[in-house]
């Protein structure tokens, strides 16, 4: 929301449970399911890095809001979209793809350093803080340049 995306980013990766067990001490740790979102980690003595209160569904709608709508940049409100990326700048390109409805939406993002743009299905171009209508079924592609 502050648009620092390296420093959302840094953060996300604290908090996402899977980032504390890529390595056997990390899950010796951590000493908690890593695909459960946990409420705490402890950072005292000799509890340092242990995940605590798991299986808390606030915490995980938390961080799926923090990925969908402040990283990804992905907002829908009252049938339209908005597309507002805050992600670390080495992710170049990336891919997304979603469902809503009965529509299937495959979504291109391309940092290009510039200002926000936003192509739909190869014709209709959206700048700045447009939100798109989206529709209920079908294929659709965005790219979103920015």
């Amino acid at each position: 929301m502050l648009n620092k995306p390296d420093e959302a980013m840094n953060i996300y990766k604290k908090i996402n449970p899977i980032e504390h067990t890529k390595i056997k001490e990390a899950v010796l740790k951590y000493k908690v399911e890593p695909y459960v979102i946990e409420a705490d980690i402890y950072s005292e003595d000799n509890l340092a890095g242990r995940g605590g209160w798991t299986w808390y569904t606030g915490a995980s709608s938390w961080l799926y809001e923090a990925q969908i709508r402040y990283i990804l940049g992905l907002n829908i409100y009252h049938g339209e979209l908005t597309i507002n990326p805050c992600v670390p700048k080495e992710w170049k390109e990336f891919k997304v793809k979603f469902k809503w409805k009965q529509a299937t939406y495959h979504i291109k993002y391309k940092q290009i350093g510039e200002r926000k743009t936003i192509i739909q299905n190869n014709n209709l171009i959206i700048k700045e803080n447009e939100s798109i209508k989206l529709q209920e079924k079908g294929e659709c592609e965005i790219k979103v340049y920015f």
